[in-house]
């Protein structure tokens, strides 16, 4: 890997994203809140495309899995049970030199001698616990009884909601409970763009079974997601399955992977799959007082399910499918000369406008009514953009560089003006190979869904 050339890639990738208005950094007119983005018009919609997509095929195509959507504020007793309140923490060191504050395993070595990986400093202290939660009061009462925190993770809600989804869906084991939401973590040193941050959303699964089934799921699940991402955009060969030895992994876990994607920075986790036992649940019956076991009508037997669990990052998703689809090559401008072309390269079902359309000059009137006539048949069911500003291959370009797939041109020939058995046609533009071909508008919803599908 040449670190040089990535390192470019990369801030091309982060320039492109403010320009373009997928990624801005928060309050940015304030000094920006670090470990914190915002997403703009165009990042919205890549964002829910990769939500809907994901809830599509994890519960909507499924008949074994449901969903739910617990509350981030959450009861400091749960985060207890779970373990959150005193074992989630980083060891942290800080760097009397640089000021900076790092993460024990961030430090380096050289010679048997700890240094900064900023400044080379060697006066740093001794590593302290730093608990990764937020904190915050309920109330009006700021004591201990009013604590509660923003959830570090979703997966608590569903287990603490288990029995209440369970009676209330009557399903049968195997079976999950799926969540999407925000999560927050206190992250010492948020890095890589939107990689690391304080405030990020997961797509979590909780797939409970018998206890002689999880070593089983454990292994589907894993085919299952990294089908996912192929789906999506994201071949399987930037994709590893690391299987994570039993030092690295959580005590109680009988078996985990990780999803790793090779993006510039390096090869980094884009998802775990976890067989985390009946831990869970059996911390909260031992926590609450409360039975959380299922009953199987079959057998008449009582017990605590376990559970494999795929919890998958939307914003790194998201930076992931953003670095795949990045790309430059030379296409010819209006003159036929060729020049450099940005171009994101989204799949389909994921890029964020579907199809942009243009009316070929925009001071002819009906060009532009044609045009948008073809606006307003095809929104109900495609994201769509309107432009008639500037030349047609500049428009070409400006939609190339979002990742719009299809552009579609009014032009004279639709008008039937130079050919009449090309009334109500369009030229309909792909962006990858930049070939065109004429379709009848009456046909173009149509085929445009099923490109996109």
């Amino acid at each position: 890997m040449d670190l040089k050339a990535d390192t470019q890639r990369m801030e091309k990738i982060v320039s492109l994203c403010k320009r373009r208005g997928f990624i801005f950094q928060s309050s940015e007119i304030y000094g920006g809140l670090n470990g914190c983005w915002d997403y703009g018009p165009l990042g919205v919609e890549l964002k829910r495309n990769v939500k809907n997509y994901w809830w599509r095929v994890m519960v909507h195509e499924r008949d074994d899995v449901i969903g739910m959507d617990g509350s981030i504020l959450t009861h400091p007793e749960v985060l207890k049970a779970s373990g959150h309140v005193e074992g989630f923490s980083d060891p942290m060191i800080d760097c009397r030199t640089c000021k900076a504050r790092l993460r024990a395993d961030q430090v380096i070595e050289k010679k048997r001698v700890r240094q900064c990986p900023n400044c080379g400093g060697k006066d740093l202290t001794e590593a302290r616990p730093f608990n990764l939660m937020f904190q915050t009061q309920m109330g009006a009462a700021a004591d201990e009884t009013s604590i509660a925190y923003l959830r570090p993770e979703t997966a608590q809600s569903i287990f603490v909601q288990f029995k209440n989804i369970l009676e209330v869906s009557r399903k049968k084991l195997p079976f999950g409970i799926a969540q999407i939401g925000k999560a927050f973590r206190n992250e010492i040193n948020p890095r890589n763009f939107t990689f690391r941050s304080r405030e990020f959303e997961q797509m979590e699964l909780e797939y409970f079974c018998r206890a002689e089934e999880g070593m089983k799921l454990l292994d589907y699940w894993l085919e299952e997601r990294l089908k996912f991402y192929e789906n999506i955009g994201v071949p399987r060969e930037k994709l590893h399955a690391r299987q994570v030895p039993d030092e690295e992994r959580a005590f109680y876990s009988k078996g985990t992977y990780d999803i790793e994607y090779d993006f510039p920075f390096g090869r980094q986790e884009l998802e775990g799959v976890a067989y985390r036992t009946d831990y869970d649940l059996q911390q909260h019956i031992k926590a609450s007082g409360k039975t959380l076991d299922y009953f199987d009508e079959e057998t008449k037997q009582r017990f605590i399910p376990h559970v494999v669990e795929p919890s998958a990052g939307v914003d790194r998703t998201v930076l992931a499918l953003i670095c795949e689809a990045y790309s430059e090559d030379e296409a010819p401008d209006e003159k036929g000369e060729m020049e450099m072309r940005v171009v994101l390269r989204f799949h389909p079902r994921m890029a964020p406008i579907k199809c942009a359309v243009f009316p070929l000059l925009k001071n002819k009137e009906p060009l532009v009514t044609k045009a948008k006539e073809i606006v307003v048949l095809l929104r109900p069911d495609l994201n769509v953009f309107y432009d008639e500003s500037g030349a047609i291959g500049r428009r070409y370009r400006r939609q190339d560089e979002i990742g719009t797939p299809f552009g579609v041109t009014v032009d004279f020939e639709t008008l039937g003006e130079k050919n009449a058995a090309l009334t109500d046609t369009v030229t309909l533009r792909e962006r990858d190979s930049m070939k065109q071909e004429r379709v009848k508008i009456s046909d173009l919803a149509d085929m445009l869904i099923s490109r996109i599908s």
